[in-house]
Formats: structure tokens, C-alpha cells, sequence
């Protein structure tokens, strides 16, 4: 037993350290991307991506679902902890901590809905009234158009 306890412990520190990469991969994409838009609209007067959103909420958006994904990964290492003889401490502990990112990722997966609901009404609103109409019907179809 006490051979399984030393297992789900190991898991639990490869599992927080996936997280910490998520964050540091993420991190570093994000300063990438950030410089490159920067250099790249620093002369112009209107800094907009081609299909007319801020890349500035691009960057932020694809950072925010990075995060939310390192919050699983944190979310269950923290879990691969506590099954291994648990105190009621530890138990507490682990429900605020769930309370904590389950909260966070859903304000998290709110905002990133929200900019994004933002985005695809100005995508409708540039492509023309009868565009709007064709693209929100092909929205729901599944295929990624």
C-alpha cells in the first residue's frame, strides 16, 4: 500500500509540474506574440487584425484558456494528494482550493465566451447584413466553419 501512496504522490508532482509548464509555454507565447503585435502596429494608426479584433484581446483570450487548463492540471494534482490518507485538514483545504478554481476558471470561461460573442457580432457586422444571418446558422453545425 504504501508502495501505491508513493505512486499517486509522484503523479501528483508530474501532474503540478504540467501545470507549471502549461503557465511558463503559455507565458512565453504570449510575450512572443505581444512583441511581434506591438512591432508590427507600432506605425499604424488603426492596430486591428485583419478580421477587425484587438490582438491585444487575442493575445489575452489565448493566454486565459491556457491558464484555465493549468488551473485543471493544478485542480488535480491537489486531488492526487488528498486521496493519499487524508486528514480532515487536507479535506478543507481541498475544498477551498476547489472553490477557489472553480470559481476563477468560470469567470475565466465567462469572459473569454463573452470577448468572443463580442468578436464573431463584429465579424457579422463587417461581412454585411445577409452575412450575418449565414454565419451564425453555420455557427452550430460542429464542422469549424
Amino acid at each position: 500500500m504504501e508502495q501505491f501512496d508513493q505512486i499517486i504522490l509522484w503523479l501528483a508532482i508530474v501532474t503540478e509540474a504540467a501545470a507549471a509548464l502549461v503557465i511558463g509555454l503559455a507565458t512565453l507565447e504570449a510575450i512572443g506574440y505581444a512583441i511581434y503585435v506591438y512591432f508590427r502596429h507600432v506605425h499604424k494608426a488603426h492596430p486591428l487584425s485583419q478580421d477587425g479584433r484587438d490582438p491585444r484581446e487575442i493575445i489575452r483570450l489565448k493566454f486565459g484558456r491556457w491558464l484555465a487548463l493549468s488551473l485543471e492540471f493544478a485542480l488535480a494534482a491537489d486531488i492526487l494528494r488528498t486521496t493519499v490518507a487524508p486528514t480532515w485538514n487536507e479535506i478543507g483545504q481541498l475544498a477551498a482550493i476547489i472553490v477557489l478554481r472553480t470559481a476563477l476558471n468560470f469567470f475565466l470561461q465567462r469572459e473569454i465566451e463573452q470577448a468572443e460573442a463580442k468578436a464573431a457580432e463584429r465579424r457579422a457586422a463587417q461581412a454585411g447584413p445577409g452575412a450575418g444571418a449565414a454565419a451564425t446558422a453555420g455557427a452550430g453545425t460542429g464542422d469549424g466553419a
